[in-house]
């Protein structure tokens, strides 16, 4: 068994690397379509696809829809930490995140109130499909640059009639949900995310400076008071071409003895 041959796109991948690698192609240069390839490697389509997809992922081809693919300019890629510390500094998490990392951290937000909750959002919000909801449209910056979208939706039979029914208006305008909530009378006390790898649709791609098609992750994150509501739910999305995201976990104190 340890003598097993690697699968074909693995052997593609690992000689496209070393192609690149010794400057066959240049910065920004288009390869060879994927049937010259395939054709070059003996190997199909489907394994030729496999074994470029794999490249793009590690930042070394990128793919342009309807036009082939190209050789990457070196990226730098950002790390993005979400931890449980993050909820208990006050203020944005985002602009806490990026200060902590000598960055600063803007964002531009569009909400709708009254909006009627899609299936998929009333089901992780425990409501009923059609009930009002309250839709933040995000895009986060870094820098003054794109970095992250979000869209966000929080249930108006919790929100409805309080200061804090839009989340860019009011008092505590941008202060985060936990805060927010907090000054309803209504205790955060957990919340957990769903990462998900993606592509980046057209309207993604415009807003973040990247090409339709580019790798995304998708995080599904929710929001639960101590009574077990869900009081918030975002969808948001990162480009992995440009940062990568860890997660920071806590590791309890030893009991006393």
């Amino acid at each position: 068994m340890g003598n097993a041959e690697p699968p074909p796109h693995q052997v593609v991948a690992s000689d496209l690397r070393r192609r690149l690698a010794e400057g066959e192609w240049e910065i920004g240069a288009k390869l060879p379509s994927r049937a010259q390839l395939a054709q070059h490697y003996r190997v199909g389509s489907n394994v030729l696809q496999k074994a470029t997809e794999r490249l793009i992922v590690e930042g070394l081809l990128e793919g342009r829809t309807g036009s082939g693919t190209y050789v990457a300019p070196p990226r730098e890629r950002r790390r993005m930490i979400r931890s449980r510390h993050r909820e208990r500094r006050g203020g944005s998490p985002f602009r806490a995140d990026m200060s902590e990392i000598g960055s600063s951290g803007t964002w531009e937000a569009s909400s709708e109130a009254r909006t009627p909750a899609p299936d998929n959002i009333a089901r992780r919000l425990g409501i009923m499909p059609g009930d009002p909801t309250v839709r933040t449209a995000y895009e986060f910056l870094v820098d003054g640059k794109p970095a992250q979208l979000s869209v966000s939706w929080e249930p108006m039979a919790i929100t409805g009639d309080t200061p804090i029914l839009l989340p860019e208006m009011g008092p505590l305008a941008g202060k985060g949900v936990v805060e927010r909530m907090r000054s309803i009378d209504i205790d955060v006390e957990t919340w957990f995310e769903i990462p998900r790898p993606a592509r980046a649709t057209q309207e993604q791609a415009a807003l973040l400076g990247i090409s339709t098609g580019d790798l995304v992750l998708t995080i599904e994150r929710t929001y639960h008071a101590s009574d077990g509501r869900a009081v918030e739910t975002a969808d948001i999305v990162v480009p992995d071409r440009n940062w990568e995201v860890a997660y920071e976990f806590a590791v309890d104190p030893p009991e006393p003895a």
